[in-house]
Order: C-alpha cells, then sequence, then structure tokens
C-alpha cells in the first residue's frame, strides 16, 4: 500500500478531473434548445467523484450499491456505442476509437465496485478511502490485472493523440503564418453543429490526409470534437485536448487503484 499522501493527490486529480467536466457541462449551455451533453463529460464527472471517495473516505459521496447501478449503465451505453462504431469502421474501432476506452473505464469502475473485498467498510457507505486502516483486496485478480494492463494501453494511446493533436495545431499556426502556405491552412467546411466535426478543418487534411478526418470523426462519435461541433464548449475547455487529458488521467489513476488492490 502507497503513503497515504500519494493517495490523496491521486483523489485531488480526481476531483479535477470532476471539477473540469463539470465546467464543460456548464459552459455547453444545456438549458439552452439544441444544446447537446456528451456522454464523455457526464461519465468522466461521475467517474472523478467515485475515485476520489474510494481513494479517500472523507471524499465518499454515493453507497457502493448506487455507483454499482451508475457504472452498469454507463458501461451498457458505451457497450452500445462501441457496437456502432464497429459496425460502421469494424474491429478497428476497438484499437482506434474514442468509444472503447471509455467502455473499458466503465466497466473498470463497475468491476472494482463489484468485486472489492473490505475488512472495513465505513458503514457500508462506500468503499471508505484505499488509505483507510482496513486492508482492501479484489476477487479475480486476474480480471484486475487484465483491467489494469489494458489501461495503461490506452494510456498510452491517448498520450500520442495528444502529441498529434499539438503537431496539428503547431502545423495550423505555421501554415497561418507563412503567405505560401496560407491557401493550404485555409479550412473547408465539413461538418457543422448537426455533425460531431468541427466547423472547419485544414484544407490539407482533407485531401493530402484522410486519417486526420477519420481521426476527428472517432473523437466526434463520442462527442470530444467541440467549439462549432456537437458539444458547443467554448474556449480551452472545448479543446479535443482536455478531454484526452482528463482520460489519461483515470487510466492512469484506475490502472494504480486495481494493482494496489490486486
Amino acid at each position: 500500500m502507497p503513503p497515504a499522501w500519494i493517495l490523496d493527490i491521486f483523489a485531488a486529480l480526481m476531483l479535477l478531473v470532476a471539477a473540469v467536466s463539470a465546467a464543460r457541462l456548464v459552459a455547453a449551455r444545456p438549458w439552452q434548445r439544441g444544446a447537446v451533453v456528451t456522454d464523455t463529460d457526464i461519465s468522466h464527472l461521475l467517474m472523478g467523484l467515485a475515485m476520489a471517495g474510494m481513494l479517500a473516505s472523507s471524499l465518499t459521496t454515493l453507497s457502493n450499491t448506487a455507483w454499482e447501478v451508475i457504472f452498469g449503465v454507463l458501461t451498457a451505453w458505451f457497450t452500445y456505442r462501441v457496437v456502432l462504431d464497429i459496425r460502421s469502421s469494424g474491429v478497428r474501432a476497438l484499437a482506434g476509437g474514442h468509444c472503447a476506452p471509455h467502455l473499458v473505464h466503465s466497466g473498470a469502475m463497475l468491476y472494482m465496485f463489484l468485486a472489492l473485498t473490505a475488512t472495513a467498510m465505513a458503514g457500508g457507505s462506500g468503499m471508505g478511502g484505499m488509505g483507510g486502516s482496513g486492508t482492501q483486496t479484489l476477487r479475480y485478480p486476474t480480471l484486475a490485472f487484465v483491467f489494469a494492463l489494458v489501461l495503461i494501453g490506452y494510456s498510452v494511446w491517448d498520450l500520442d493523440q495528444l502529441s498529434a493533436l499539438r503537431r496539428g495545431l503547431t502545423a495550423a499556426v505555421a501554415g497561418a503564418a507563412s503567405p505560401a502556405l496560407a491557401g493550404v491552412a485555409a479550412g473547408v467546411v465539413v461538418g457543422g453543429p448537426a455533425g460531431g466535426l468541427p466547423a472547419t478543418v485544414p484544407a490539407a487534411s482533407t485531401a493530402g490526409d484522410s486519417s486526420s478526418v477519420s481521426a476527428e470523426a472517432d473523437h466526434a462519435a463520442c462527442g470530444e470534437v467541440a467549439g462549432s461541433g456537437r458539444t458547443g464548449v467554448p474556449g480551452i475547455l472545448g479543446s479535443p485536448g482536455v478531454v484526452v487529458g482528463c482520460r489519461i488521467a483515470m487510466g492512469v489513476t484506475m490502472a494504480l487503484m486495481l494493482l494496489i488492490m490486486i
């Protein structure tokens, strides 16, 4: 078991993820007609709160049973979304799609709440915090180890996505700054508020790199492209990198928790 202060750091990180997700939901103005609240932000908010309570008993919110129901619903929902992705993109959606990681996250959370066996349960109102006096272990440790490996794999893949987003932004800025590349950097309309893509995508992407457009479409499939796309989240909160960064933080934290409780 790691020192309590390390668990507190990860608990604070999960609260930050929950706060960012809540801010994105508010920024999307769900009370306005036509606004779209994404399943991604809702799941990140709930997972952040749940993991914070698992890591620190003082942050426990709902009962185990309530969380089991919540993550059961999320797992079923993202299973449905992944099935749709597979039907449209084939099995590559499992390795390169953006709904599959959310399915793994939801499944891992459901497994942890169902499989956890603790000697101290804080009156049954939650997991009691991993840093508490009771030792906690998981049933079916092999499954926990598999979940941890898959979570680490998706986190590494997400880190690569962040690098790709950064390279794309750098290229767009350089293209806009150079008169010779201004035409290449000019955006062309490929979608709008009714679709999942941003209002503009660099012409270079549509002409010479169909994989970039495909990657953007995968992001949109789980509501990760904002701006003038599905979510309508303005400013930096609307960046796909914010969602991917939150997902990395949750994936790493989940993997750590699973490995600790094996």
